[in-house]
């Protein structure tokens, strides 16, 4: 099987929202972060085969991938695009089990901008940036 292409969404101003919040959650909680990480990498080996517990639909063509750490529940929302998944959102979760519905609209809102122009919606990491992280 083919590994899946992983590509996050990028707003109009050039923000990745799901990157913007890992880098955040990488500061404040370094064993939820690399749940989270490794989430992302199984979802880019298994794709469509990926299920619960590790993911689930939700509705509309968007899914969630599942990471825990204590209490906190994680949810990255994405959706497939061919044989690829475009990552759009995200969601902490910490008494009941499902995603708040304005996070949902969110992730669909991200979803419909990326079908009409995937190119502007494409995240494309620089150079600068990867020699950065390779500090």
């Amino acid at each position: 099987m083919p590994e899946t292409r992983i590509i996050f969404f990028q707003d109009d101003k050039g923000e990745v929202p799901v990157l913007k919040w890992l880098k955040k959650l990488l500061k404040q909680d370094k064993k939820g972060y690399a749940n989270c990480i490794a989430r992302i990498q199984q979802l880019a080996e298994y794709g469509f085969e990926l299920r619960r517990p590790a993911a689930d639909f939700l509705r509309d063509g968007i899914y969630e991938i599942r990471a825990k750490h204590l209490k906190v529940q994680y949810r990255i929302l994405y959706f497939f695009h061919g044989q690829n998944v475009v990552i759009l959102a995200h969601a902490m979760i910490k008494e009941n089990n499902e995603v708040p519905d304005q996070d949902i609209d969110l992730a669909l809102k991200y979803k419909n901008l990326f079908i009409i122009n995937s190119e502007i919606h494409t995240y494309l990491e620089s150079e600068e940036e990867t020699d950065e992280e390779n500090k």
